[in-house]
């Protein structure tokens, strides 16, 4: 289906959620997290840090090219087995989800509070849109959920959430969207998807998705001029949401 002068209603929006729902300081988040997340690992001398840090590199590197071909989590551990043998990667995986259960939400401390998302997800909702929580799925249902919750929000209140151990794309790649479709049972041309990040998120109108940037923690890595999408700060999101639904 065609969308014509970018006129039809919408009937689906597809929300991120770093820097989108949940405002952050995305870079310094990413930091602490990789940190973190090998010295949790290398805690009990299990692997070398600097070893396992070039090894999560490769895992993420590989969720992101993933196609579908398994889930981005079974992905990610295949690549772990490759460097460490598969019994070490089995091993790790009780230890990888007790970190995002513990440590991993330090990470709250570069992310800030709005009531905003909620009361947005909220008065859509009472308008029957529906909803998906498209936010890049490079991590466990777990750290998903604890970020959604920093924001007041619960997994119950989406429709689909992409989390690594459901989902076998990853963005940019605009299957992740489709996939998405899909799985909603929607047309692509019907879905709105909002988020922050210009390779990441606007890479939805080329599957013939409405798109609409978020500028309050934008994301453009080279200089894009995002003028060719729609886009603005919270109250400028709301006007063009209720211009489309």
């Amino acid at each position: 289906m065609k969308r014509e002068n970018n006129k039809m209603k919408i009937k689906a929006i597809l929300f991120d959620l770093d820097g989108t729902l949940l405002p952050m300081d995305q870079d310094k988040f990413i930091e602490n997290y990789f940190k973190d997340l090998a010295e949790y690992m290398c805690k009990d001398g299990a692997y070398e840090p600097s070893q396992y840090t070039k090894a999560v590199w490769q895992g993420v590197k590989a969720m992101l090219l993933n196609n579908n071909e398994m889930t981005n989590e079974e992905r990610y551990f295949w690549e772990l087995g490759n460097m460490f043998g598969e019994e070490s990667a089995k091993k790790a995986y009780p230890v990888y989800r007790e970190f995002y259960a513990t440590k991993y939400l330090e990470g709250k401390a570069f992310c800030s509070y709005t009531p905003r998302s909620k009361e947005l997800i909220g008065y859509l909702k009472e308008r029957n849109i529906r909803i998906a929580l498209a936010t890049n799925p490079v991590f466990p249902d777990i750290a998903t959920n604890a970020r959604m919750s920093w924001v007041d929000l619960k997994p119950e209140d989406f429709e689909i959430v992409t989390t690594c151990d459901s989902v076998g794309y990853s963005k940019p790649n605009p299957k992740y969207y489709l996939d998405i479709a899909s799985k909603m049972g929607i047309d692509p041309c019907e879905c709105l998807v909002v988020g922050n990040d210009v390779e990441d998120d606007m890479v939805a109108m080329d599957v013939g998705m409405d798109v609409f940037l978020l500028t309050d923690c934008l994301l453009n890595k080279r200089n894009k001029d995002i003028s060719i999408y729609p886009n603005g700060n919270f109250d400028d999101l709301i006007k063009y949401i209720n211009s489309k639904i």
